[in-house]
Formats: structure tokens, C-alpha cells, sequence
């Protein structure tokens, strides 16, 4: 199953190579053609490299946060996360307006921390039956910070800095302007290591603390590696919903929950689910471009409503 997985990314790859704005020919690029190889290293390439890595990226956290809740419907767009993410990059817009990426990127890695600690601390005091309340509240915690933010915004005159993090697009990823992204990489080899221990902490403290895990300090690990990523996604990208829901879901329905077994088949799925979405949205309206923003909000939500009737049906 697994190379099934890896025949469908690598196809999706070279589709996202091919196409584009600019048609570019099979003879283009085995003559060597200076301006087709051009566009692809400085333009098709690093746009492919950002989104397997943010595909990868937001799966990975979005498995993360379902075992530390212990709730299936949880990820960084229904926790608060990426509201607090875009937030904090506002705020430093707004104190730090001269600094660059890494400044922005630590205010925002602050501040979606502290959002999903916030979160996780709600949903450990109270107790639901249904499942489906608790990324209720999350939509409803993440609105919340979202209308701070747009306040914020106002009153500090960079309502239209603001529009560049409310939506993901990765028409502007090009040589260059996008290298912060790869931070994920160490954060998904460290999900790696300690998956296991993610794997326990799904199955409650009790259990995990009987079991000789530090369970407060895998929980903060385990928000701070999701912090990270969000933080690195928004600010290069901005922000994609949906894709840490679908992809945990389909795959935990398929092979279970055993981190260490099924944490690859998640990376992959969380890349071809974004590439899928990206190059739907270079098709849509050809030759411009959609958003993916909106793509894989529009597939990542009709899934998320499928997974809820297919769970309470």
C-alpha cells in the first residue's frame, strides 16, 4: 500500500512541475532550454518543495493534536491554531515592523503555542459525551482570536498586511522566499522518534502515566511541534485548513492508530492531498490561479462534514 502511496506523490510531482501559468514542453526541457529550466528551479520547484513540506507539515500536527485531545475532529485550523498564528504575525507587524521572517515567525510560534495550551486545558476541565463539541469550541476559541486579530489590525491601520495571512497561496513562493519552510523537516523526524509516546498519550493520562510516560512533558513537546509548523506554514504560505482533519481520519479508518506504523502513510497523504488541491487550483480558471486556500478549504470541508455522518451515521 505503501508504494501505491508513492507512485500517486510521484505523479503529483511531475504534474505540479508541468503545470503552470507558462506551458512548458517535454523538447523545452531536454534541449536544456535556459528559460524553461529557469522557471522550474526558480518558480516549479521551490513551489513543489513548499507544498509537500506544508502537506507534510499540517498532517503530521494534525495527528499530533487528535492523540494529545483525544479527538478525531481536532487540528490546527479548528484549535485556534492558525488564528493564533496569524495574530501573532500582526502583532509583530505591528511592534517589530522592520523585522523579517524569523522575528514573525517567533511571534507567531509564541502565540500559537499559548493558543493551543489554552485549548488543551479547556477541553481537559470539561467533559464532553458528543465528539463533535469539542472542535465546536475550537471554531468558536479560533473565531474568537480571529476577530481580536482583525481588531488589532484596524486599530493599528494593517488591515492589508492581514489579507496576505488569511488565505494560503503559493503563487508567490519562488527562490529564495520560501527556505523557512523547511524547519518541518527535523519537527516530522522528531514526531518520528516519539511516536510512540504520542501513541500513549491518545490513549489518556491515566494509562500513560501508569505506563512510566511523562505525560505533561510529551503533551507540551508534542503542542510545541505543532507550534513550529503552524508558525512556518502561515508565515510562508498562509493559512490551509482542513488538511491535518482529512488525512489523520481516512488513515487512522485504514491502518489504526499506531503512530509508528502509520505516521509515513500520513506525511504522503497529507503532500498528494495539497498537491491535488494546488494543481486543481491552477486548472479551475486557467491560466489563473485559485488559491489553495480555498480549494482545500472546499475539499477538506466537504470531507469533514463526510467523516461527521459517516462517525454518527
Amino acid at each position: 500500500m505503501r508504494a501505491r502511496w508513492t507512485v500517486l506523490f510521484a505523479l503529483l510531482c511531475l504534474a505540479s512541475l508541468l503545470v503552470g501559468a507558462r506551458q512548458l514542453q517535454w523538447s523545452q526541457l531536454f534541449s536544456a532550454s535556459g528559460d524553461a529550466w529557469l522557471t522550474i528551479t526558480a518558480s516549479r520547484l521551490p513551489r513543489l518543495a513548499a507544498l509537500v513540506l506544508t502537506g507534510v507539515g499540517l498532517a503530521v500536527c494534525g495527528v499530533i493534536l487528535q492523540h494529545i485531545v483525544r479527538n478525531k475532529f481536532v487540528e490546527p485550523g479548528t484549535t485556534g491554531g492558525l488564528d493564533a498564528a496569524k495574530l501573532g504575525i500582526l502583532v509583530s507587524l505591528a511592534l517589530a515592523p522592520a523585522a523579517g521572517a524569523p522575528a514573525r515567525m517567533l511571534f507567531a510560534l509564541v502565540f500559537c503555542f499559548a493558543a493551543g495550551l489554552i485549548f488543551v486545558l479547556v477541553i481537559r476541565r470539561i467533559q464532553f459525551k458528543s465528539t463533535v463539541l469539542v472542535p465546536v469550541i475550537g471554531l468558536m476559541y479560533g473565531g474568537v482570536l480571529s476577530a481580536f486579530a482583525e481588531f488589532y489590525a484596524y486599530r493599528n491601520n494593517i488591515m492589508q498586511s492581514m489579507q496576505g495571512w488569511l488565505l494560503g497561496d503559493f503563487s508567490r513562493v519562488v527562490q529564495g522566499s520560501y527556505e523557512i519552510i523547511y524547519l518541518i523537516l527535523p519537527i516530522v523526524a522528531l514526531t518520528y522518534l516519539y511516536a510512540h509516546r504520542f501513541t500513549v498519550v491518545g490513549m489518556g493520562e491515566g494509562m500513560a502515566t501508569s505506563l512510566g510516560l511523562n505525560y505533561p512533558a510529551t503533551v507540551v513537546l508534542g503542542l510545541l511541534l505543532v507550534a513550529v509548523t503552524v508558525s512556518a506554514t502561515v508565515i510562508t504560505v498562509g493559512a490551509i485548513p482542513f488538511v491535518g482533519l482529512v488525512i489523520p481520519n481516512l488513515v487512522a479508518l485504514r491502518y489504526g492508530d499506531n503512530l509508528a506504523r502509520t505516521l509515513p502513510i500520513v506525511a504522503l497523504g497529507g503532500a498528494c492531498l495539497l498537491l491535488v488541491c494546488d494543481i486543481l487550483g491552477r486548472l479551475i480558471i486557467y491560466p489563473f490561479e485559485v488559491p489553495i486556500g480555498l480549494t482545500a478549504g472546499s475539499v477538506g470541508g466537504v470531507l469533514f462534514l463526510a467523516l461527521i455522518i459517516w462517525r454518527h451515521r
